[in-house]
């Protein structure tokens, strides 16, 4: 652990066309330019020795009598280092000025400022790049005392510093001490630029604080747009501007997470790339920034599906894919980084994604809601090739599909990809009808209806009284939380009250849920994972639309626990509460977003109906152990009951 911070002890930087992590030991242990989906340039997360890293941070023998905290100013993604000791209290800003644009640029800042403000400390810099993922050697080149080179494979990194650092070669990289008083401040300024471009003008410290006002600016500006007004506003800022963090600004295509590699159990092999765009994340993503106002966000990324389902509605193959890079490549051929060590040993590291080329019918669903919202539809050129979409979908709905966990154990009848082929073919008959739109409506209707029987006769088990994951099993699965949402059945339906119970048996643990059991339903994959914060955010929009609000609350609650020092969420929560997989995820940060909202609209509902004397906590709940609580059916108000 020493050589391995933990996953959630980093707070996230970015300019809307890469971000940087930074620790809370002052380390820049993962940053990929000029793109998300770039080689590394710091991968120190993924193998402390080979990867590289760029540390500035107050320094103390054994750090002696140090505190550290970290933290973000209100409401903006400008990330502060305190450091708190006998001589002196200081800090470290980190930060990257959002280049809001729709060109793309080679040229990234990354800023780091340090200041002290009590007493004087002691600062400490080094900075050892490796390019190409560790892969590629670099070379050194120095300017002056205060700026240098580091060159790359097709990228230049430039290091300046402000005056009074000192810049000091060690082989291929670069150290520096230095000191300051109360009321001193500090700057290195790390610029990547495409390989033989020239070296940024030196800034002065003057500049740089100005930059920090600009990013700070911006941000605050950009939050006015937000209309949420509920319980958990800064909760709900903080996920909106992780949300904008990991939106790629030139396409408007968000990515999964900022990582790669980093593992879903420590020492397995569940180690993915999330640095692309899945459509069905970012297509659940258009609802949550429609309720927090954030329209200019959804219409991008809905611009940027457009263009995929146009270019592929020709095309003999799948119409869509289920990921992209952000700019639309499909291509993601996977490798493996032998050469890297993984976090804590978590090995294979990959880059890529072979699971690009799976089946996933799901994301026809998600895709037509996206598309289909609020009285918006688009151009006509874009519904016409939504309509040949769902053509294709009613000759293909009916197959096996590898399902929305992308599994490799083989393809199954999927439950919820039935589901959402559902949500497609509904979307796209009241959208032919409210907006007199040309398209085969009787068919799809047919199709629509075809689909719910076979989801109600195949996906339900009577002996579980449960919605099930496949037609082939009695096994249950976190992703049909969502059933009530797209509006298959209703959230007080006595099936999906049962199925709520049946999952709150199974897979809920301390409101931290379970995907589905790997060991009753082989994923493909060796070894277990922890809970999937994803679904634990679902439990919790559930729970509220079927009226358990008092549940709901509690869950909700504890899930905020198992939030990092900075608010930000990984894809899952180990057995000791851990954060586990690729950090922060945009999925989770969504799913919370969507909660929140529910949760809120469901208690001011709740302020104009009189009380009914209904607990809202149900059998099997792990916060009623010990305590004498009746059976929810006997609740007055429940359907059941």
């Amino acid at each position: 652990m020493d050589r391995y911070p933990p996953i959630a002890e980093h707070g996230m930087v970015g300019d809307l066309q890469t971000a940087a992590l930074v620790s809370s030991g002052g380390n820049i242990d993962w940053w990929c330019t000029p793109r998300f989906d770039s080689p590394s340039v710091f991968a120190s997360l993924l193998d402390s020795e080979r990867g590289g890293h760029c540390r500035l941070a107050a320094e103390f023998p054994d750090g002696d009598g140090m505190t550290v905290r970290q933290l973000y100013l209100s409401d903006t993604a400008i990330l502060v280092t305190r450091y708190m000791a006998p001589g002196g209290v200081g800090e470290v800003a980190d930060f990257m000025v959002p280049i809001d644009s729709a060109a793309p640029t080679d040229t990234h800042c990354l800023v780091r400022i340090a200041r002290v403000v009590r007493g004087s400390l002691p600062f400490a810099l080094t900075c050892q790049p490796r390019f190409d993922y560790g892969r590629a050697e670099h070379r050194l080149s120095r300017a002056d005392d205060h700026s240098v080179l580091f060159r790359g494979p097709g990228t230049d990194l430039h290091l300046q510093s402000t005056t009074g650092v000192a810049l000091l070669a060690d082989g291929n990289d670069i150290t520096a001490r230095f000191t300051l008083s109360a009321g001193e401040a500090a700057a290195v300024v790390l610029t990547s630029t495409a390989d033989g471009d020239p070296a940024p003008p030196r800034p002065s410290l003057e500049e740089v604080t100005d930059a920090l006002e600009t990013c700070r600016a911006f941000w605050l500006e950009w939050l006015r747009s937000c209309t949420y007004r509920g319980r958990w506003q800064d909760i709900v800022n903080r996920s909106a501007i992780t949300l904008k963090l990991l939106t790629y600004a030139p396409s408007g295509a968000p990515i999964a997470a900022a990582t790669m590699g980093l593992p879903e159990q420590v020492g397995g092999e569940r180690n993915w790339d999330y640095r692309y765009t899945w459509v069905r994340d970012a297509s659940l993503s258009v609802k949550a920034l429609i309720d927090l106002g954030f329209l200019e966000e959804a219409n991008a990324f809905r611009h940027w599906l457009r263009e995929r389902i146009v270019d592929k509605a020709a095309a003999s193959a799948d119409p869509l894919q289920i990921m992209y890079r952000v700019d639309g490549d499909p291509h993601l051929t996977e490798e493996t980084l032998d050469h890297l060590e993984g976090y804590l040993g978590s090995s294979p590291v990959r880059a890529g994604n072979a699971a690009a080329g799976q089946l996933q019918l799901d994301i026809y669903g998600e895709a037509s809601d996206a598309l289909i919202v609020d009285g918006d539809i688009g151009a006509i050129r874009g519904w016409k090739a939504l309509s040949d979409v769902l053509d294709w979908l009613a000759d293909h709905w009916d197959q096996p599909d590898e399902g929305i966990w992308e599994t490799r154990g083989g393809r199954q009848d999927f439950t919820y990809s039935r589901l959402m082929t559902w949500v497609a073919f509904d979307r796209g008959v009241r959208a032919a009808t409210e907006f007199s739109r040309p398209a085969d409506v009787a068919r799809w209707t047919a199709a629509r209806d075809t689909v719910f029987r076979q989801i109600v006769e195949r996906g339900w088990d009577d002996k579980r009284r449960a919605f099930v994951q496949h037609y082939d099993t009695d096994v249950l699965d976190a992703s049909l939380l969502l059933m009530p949402r797209v509006g298959f059945v209703s959230p007080r339906d006595p099936d999906w009250l049962t199925t709520l119970d049946a999952m709150d048996e199974e897979l809920v643990s301390d409101s931290l849920v379970y995907r589905y059991d790997p060991k009753a339903s082989p994923d493909g994959l060796r070894g277990s994972e922890g809970t999937f914060n994803l679904c634990s955010f679902f439990y919790v929009e559930a729970l509220a639309r079927s009226g358990m609000l008092e549940q709901a609350r509690y869950a909700f609650d504890k899930m905020l626990t198992y939030a990092n020092h900075v608010g930000l969420f990984a894809e899952e929560i180990g057995p000791s509460g851990e954060q586990l997989g690729n950090f922060p995820q945009a999925f989770t940060h969504l799913a919370l977003v969507a909660a929140a909202i529910a949760l809120d609209e469901e208690l001011d509902k709740a302020k104009t109906r009189p009380r009914r004397g209904r607990s809202g906590y149900h059998r099997g709940h792990p916060a009623t152990h010990g305590l004498t609580v009746p059976d929810r059916a006997a609740h007055e108000g429940d359907p059941r009951g």
